[in-house]
């Protein structure tokens, strides 16, 4: 069968509730594979959920419902404060950025709690705004973002991340509507090791699966690179 679209590979999914230090309840989910402990993890930023975006936002999605089968990975997928999925409603209003430091802080605790191995940032979009906030204050090993508005992580911010030993990706698509490779490289001078992916043909929603196993494999090379190439096929069973 080929992996594309919907198709939900094997993991052990486990709903799961975080708490924040300003006293909110955030609902996600925890996707681990299951024959194998998991050789690192992802920690999910969604884009904006005042323009739609969640913890299902579709790449963080395909992300969960095919990394922990094919490359050994952690899937941990939330919504910030005051977003809605399918999943439920994280309590609390959406602050722009701001408050959203505490959310972030609740999964890497939770992270932590759990003894998850590796842990990467993956935001995308909005994600990648608090990534480049907050990231630097946790314990990770790194942070991917995918297509980077850079409207809410000022200069400052993200001149921060020059001389961190954490490693700083972000893939920009040719045709996104905010930023693009020319503009990426001079707002990203202040950081000379972060390292930019300029994606032909790319665009900010990352929709159809060329683009969407484009973003899967730059994240997996990152964090896996072992389990590369990742596969277009699957034998095995697939959930419902």
């Amino acid at each position: 069968m080929e992996i594309r679209g919907p198709v939900l590979l094997p993991a052990q999914r486990e709903e799961i509730e975080l708490e924040t230090l300003d006293g909110l309840t955030l609902v996600g989910e925890l996707a681990v594979p299951v024959e194998s402990d998991p050789v690192a993890t992802l920690v999910t930023l969604h884009p904006l959920p005042t323009a739609g975006g969640f913890m299902d936002s579709h790449i963080l999605r395909k992300a969960a419902a095919r990394l922990p089968a094919v490359a050994d990975l952690a899937v941990l997928r939330f919504n910030t404060r005051g977003t809605t999925s399918p999943r439920g409603t994280s309590e609390g209003a959406f602050d722009g950025g701001r408050a959203e430091a505490f959310d972030l802080a609740a999964a890497m605790d939770f992270v932590r709690e759990r003894g998850l191995p590796e842990p990467w940032l993956v935001g995308w979009s909005f994600g990648t705004e608090l990534a480049l906030k907050y990231g630097r204050d946790h314990d990770v090993r790194g942070a991917i973002l995918l297509s980077p508005p850079l409207h809410r992580a000022t200069d400052a911010e993200i001149a921060a991340w020059a001389g961190d030993p954490r490693r700083l990706i972000a893939l920009i698509p040719e045709f996104d509507d905010y930023l693009r490779p020319d503009a990426a490289a001079a707002r990203f001078a202040s950081v000379p090791d972060a390292v930019l992916v300029p994606v032909d043909g790319g665009k900010h929603l990352w929709v159809g699966e060329t683009q969407t196993r484009r973003v899967l494999t730059e994240i997996v090379a990152a964090v896996n690179p072992d389990a590369l190439p990742l596969p277009a096929e699957w034998d095995g069973p697939v959930e419902a």
